[in-house]
């Protein structure tokens, strides 16, 4: 059996909007005689649009209508209707989600699909959906390698650190090509960013709106800048503008990083040095930066490893999905399904032996620091035949990392790999008592930024059918 779908994902970045559409092979790849497993075997980008300028009506707030007009427009150009895509996703990253009608423009932008991934992602998330999209997941589980991809776009510069395979750790900073803006012609300055005017008073340099940048009087601005990145990967300590350039907090683990590749629009210079002659062609600094960059640390002591997207690496990130039957012991409660758009938290093998508790509380401010406390979905590896007295440690730790979502009224939902979810649920009923929600499934493998729907249970109530819509971070 085999189906074709339709994607599209649409990204509202610090600079720039932009829509990719894709094809989507779905196969059953499982034997005559066991249970359906459906899985994308080629993923097909059909269109890229054109990169825009994310148009804003001031400093603070996003122009919908433009942006709902330039995303129409790709429709008509791709020659695609909206009744025509089965999935996507609509994500707003960088100083453009921090916006004051962020919210409101993501919602109003799904209805250009049909059961769209919808994600104000922050800074944490972020970082992850791009270090996938310039595929640092991939590299550095070929190469057994600590690596981290720093994506630079016009605000912010996102970090992911992945240890084979694995997300293991995120930061942020506020660097970007666009905080400094310059018109051009003139190259008069016509905007700095906050954080920067602090730096630059302190240090004195001659650098104010109104005024003419010149290579020679940004240099000691984009020493300090690049400074910062060297240290947040661990390659300095004295950078004294470190704290300040922090967005919410910096990597917490560098030890063992022995890699580096960049997305974003900054790495889209980087990646080619040599063809822009005109430094302030963007109307900014990003390619003034990403030259500095070329001549760092960054470069001369890590492995420079190759992107396999830069500008369109969040993009990339159109939602696909495929569909799973969950393993037959399961357990779940009264909650009301379906269950849909549930984001997941994927804890590794090790985080679920140490402290699986505090690592699941981590985790969960990646999602919780838009909103606070939402719907979301544990996934865990777990154990072939695990004693009780694991059940029960598993049980305490899971019921422990998620008292804020049972707090808020919201279900205890785990996702095992591992065959071992009935007894697991019934010790995480027994445990939370009356009154709180439990949906304990196995068979099926899950990754950090997929998102799951979980239908009515089937066989008679022996499977739930879940949808497992992964991010499609590779071409």
């Amino acid at each position: 059996m085999k189906e074709e779908l339709l994607s599209v994902g649409i990204d509202l970045g610090t600079s720039t909007t932009q829509l990719v559409f894709s094809r989507l092979l779905i196969e059953n790849m499982a034997g005559a005689y066991t249970v359906p497993r459906m899985v994308i075997t080629k993923k097909e980008i059909q269109y890229k649009s054109q990169i825009y300028f994310t148009p804003l009506i001031d400093r603070e707030t996003i122009d919908f209508q433009q942006v709902k007009s330039l995303v129409e427009q790709e429709y008509e150009k791709a020659g695609i209707r909206k009744e025509e895509i089965d999935t996507g996703a609509v994500i707003i990253t960088g100083e453009t989600a921090r916006k004051e009608n962020a919210k409101e423009v993501v919602n109003a932008l799904s209805g250009f699909a049909g059961d769209f991934v919808v994600a104000t992602a922050g800074p944490d998330l972020e970082s992850v959906i791009s270090g996938k999209g310039a595929g640092m997941d991939v590299y550095s589980k070929e190469h057994r390698v600590t690596a981290v991809n720093i994506d630079i776009g016009g605000g912010t510069s996102n970090l992911a650190v992945f240890a084979r395979g694995e997300a293991t750790d995120t930061g942020c900073l506020d660097i970007g090509g666009r905080l400094v803006k310059v018109e051009k012609g003139s190259g008069r300055i016509t905007y700095i960013a906050p954080k920067l005017l602090q730096i630059i008073q302190k240090e004195g340099l001659s650098l104010a709106e109104g005024e003419r940048l010149t290579k020679e009087r940004l240099a000691p601005l984009l020493t300090i800048l690049v400074e910062a990145l060297e240290q947040s990967v661990g390659l300095r300590a004295d950078c004294p503008y470190y704290d300040l350039l922090i967005t919410n907090h910096g990597l917490r683990h560098t030890e063992g990083i022995s890699a580096v590749s960049f997305s974003g629009g900054v790495a889209a210079v980087l990646y080619h040095p040599g063809e822009y002659e005109d430094p302030f062609q963007f109307g900014d600094i990003g390619v003034l930066l990403a030259e500095e960059i070329r001549k760092s640390r960054l470069i001369s002591q890590l492995t420079f490893a190759e992107s396999a997207e830069t500008i369109r690496a969040t993009v990339v990130g159109a939602g696909s999905h495929t569909t799973e039957i969950s393993g037959s012991t399961i357990t779940y409660t009264d909650e009301p399904f379906p269950m849909k758009n549930l984001p997941v938290v994927k804890l590794s093998r090790q985080e679920e032996r140490d402290g699986l508790s505090e690592a699941l509380r981590r985790k969960l401010e990646w999602f919780f620091a838009q909103e606070g406390p939402i719907r979301i979905a544990v996934a865990l590896d777990g154990e072939v035949n695990p004693s009780f007295l694991r059940i029960q440690e598993y049980a305490k730790e899971l019921l422990e990392g998620l008292k804020e979502v049972l707090s808020a009224g919201y279900p205890a939902v785990v996702v095992l790999k591992e065959d071992m979810a009935k007894v697991l649920g019934q010790t995480m009923c027994r445990m939370a008592g009356d009154g709180k929600s439990i949906v304990c499934l196995d068979g099926i493998r899950l990754s950090q930024g997929d998102y799951i729907d979980i239908g009515r249970p089937a066989a008679a109530g022996s499977v739930l059918p879940v949808v497992v819509k992964t991010l499609v971070f590779q071409t």
